[in-house]
């Protein structure tokens, strides 16, 4: 619980009306569910504003408007009304002020690729012993984030917290915020290109992470990235825990097996047996990640195999799933290169029986270099796949490139939708009780419709 007098000294705002001893049991921004004696954040988009919704959450019993300039001119006397410079800016001010009411210690994920995963893994591994604090889904940005540490409470005993960013500056302002004592960085690819123009560009936006690390200022990276190895040698903030399959590190995973159960098995540092439920080797690097994580907070390897081999991975994240008995794996969460790139490796290792199908969506924000990453991923789809639907303008052009590496032009079709490529794959493709099809695409291009059989 805070009081006015908190939000004020955490926002530097200036008190309009109303009591600084005002106690405040929560902080809200959606007056769908705002509870009495909340504070209420009146937050400005680019679609709505906040400001709009003051009358209805002071009727549902708030008991402190946080508004912008010269928005509370007509405040009520009975309720506090702080006004700010940037009500957004305002948010992350209070978040940060409730992280420091609490020396727990927090972990910051973040990366190119599977950063949810990461962050549920690890949190579902070390809420064994301890009860964990995470971002729910992939509220990872400047609103979920500080919304995530606003539920901070004595009662738990760490938080894991998802950074992510589409834009210079963001890892920088959230991880200022969070105050993180351990940081994890998955990878480092190709991601929002348009802004951040290219991988280096995406590097020095990811490492900042670590510029904000608290005591003991931990790390664990991904040996493996070649850029990540390469900024842990001049890295001096940090002590780095490195992990890896190709590359020695701390933690390191070897005689990596596919069960026909659509499991993995391996061996961490060629000694404890661990098994995840994934058809995606890259998951090993999660594993790797969280079980550094749990051995570093004092957790023995029986409780993190445990932990790890009943773990369910995300929704849309390489789920094997059977739809109307056909097989697909649902990897439509979102795309980019690198893990288009690693969806079909995962599918070119797969013993199916019968054919390889990809149903391919654009991949969004990729900058400059957009057609030649979409010409490089169809160039391996057609090794890997004997059957590929596109969905939208670039994976299109991209499929038209096939023709010179010699893919049978019979077995593409060029769709504009989601839902006509669900079309086609029924009634022209018609894949058979062997056949497996890997859907993916950028949120954007909305795959998921192709399940709709």
């Amino acid at each position: 619980m805070l009081n006015v007098n908190e939000l004020l000294k955490a926002t530097k705002g200036r008190l309009i009306s109303g009591k600084k001893n005002c106690a405040v049991k929560g902080i809200s921004i959606d007056t769908r569910t705002i509870r009495k004696d909340e504070a209420f954040i009146a937050l400005r988009g680019d679609n709505f504003d906040g400001h709009n919704f003051v009358g209805a959450a002071i009727k549902k019993g708030s008991s402190c408007i946080i508004c912008g300039p010269g928005k509370a001119k007509s405040a009520e006397k009975a309720i506090a009304f702080i006004e700010v410079k940037d009500t957004v800016l305002a948010l992350g001010d209070i978040a940060r002020f409730k992280r420091e009411k609490f020396g727990l210690p927090v972990i910051a994920v973040t990366g190119s690729n599977g950063k949810t995963t990461a962050k549920e893994m690890i949190a579902w591994v070390l809420s064994k012993k301890y009860k964990v604090l995470k971002n729910e889904g992939t509220k990872n940005n400047r609103i979920g984030l500080p919304m995530t540490l606003l539920n901070l409470d004595g009662s738990f005993d760490l938080a894991v917290l998802e950074v992510g960013t589409n834009h210079f500056g963001e890892v920088n302002y959230l991880a200022d915020i969070c105050r993180p004592n351990i940081g994890v960085i998955t990878n480092i690819g190709p991601s929002h290109l348009e802004c951040f123009e290219d991988l280096s560009g995406v590097l020095r936006e990811k490492t900042s992470l670590l510029k904000h690390l608290k005591r003991p200022c931990i790390a664990i990276l991904n040996n493996d990235d070649k850029m990540l190895r390469e900024s842990s040698k001049k890295e001096k903030n940090a002590l780095i825990f490195s992990t890896g399959l190709k590359n020695k590190g701390d933690f390191c995973a070897s005689g990596i097996t596919r069960r026909p159960s659509f499991k993995l098995e391996f061996l961490l540092n060629r000694k404890y047996r661990f098994v995840l439920n994934t058809l995606g080797a890259y998951n090993i690097y999660n594993a790797l990640t969280a079980i550094a994580l749990a051995r570093i907070l004092g957790m023995g390897y029986y409780d993190i195999s445990n932990r790890l081999s009943s773990f369910n991975f995300p929704k849309a994240r390489l789920n094997f799933i059977e739809v109307n008995k056909i097989k697909f794996i649902d990897d439509t969460y979102n795309s980019n290169p690198l893990s288009l790139k690693e969806a079909l490796e995962t599918l070119e290792k797969l013993e199916t029986g019968g054919r390889k199908i990809l149903v391919m969506g654009d991949m969004m924000e990729l900058g400059r270099h957009k057609h030649l990453f979409h010409k490089q991923a169809v160039k391996k789809a057609a090794k890997v796949c004997d059957t590929i639907i596109t969905v939208g303008k670039l994976s299109c052009l991209a499929a038209e490139s096939l023709r010179d590496f010699g893919f049978d032009i019979r077995k593409i079709f060029a769709c504009q939708s989601s839902q006509e490529a669900r079309e086609a794959l029924l009634s022209r493709v018609s894949p058979k009780k062997n056949d497996v099809v890997l859907v993916k695409g950028s949120r954007a291009m909305k795959m998921e419709e192709v399940f709709k059989v």
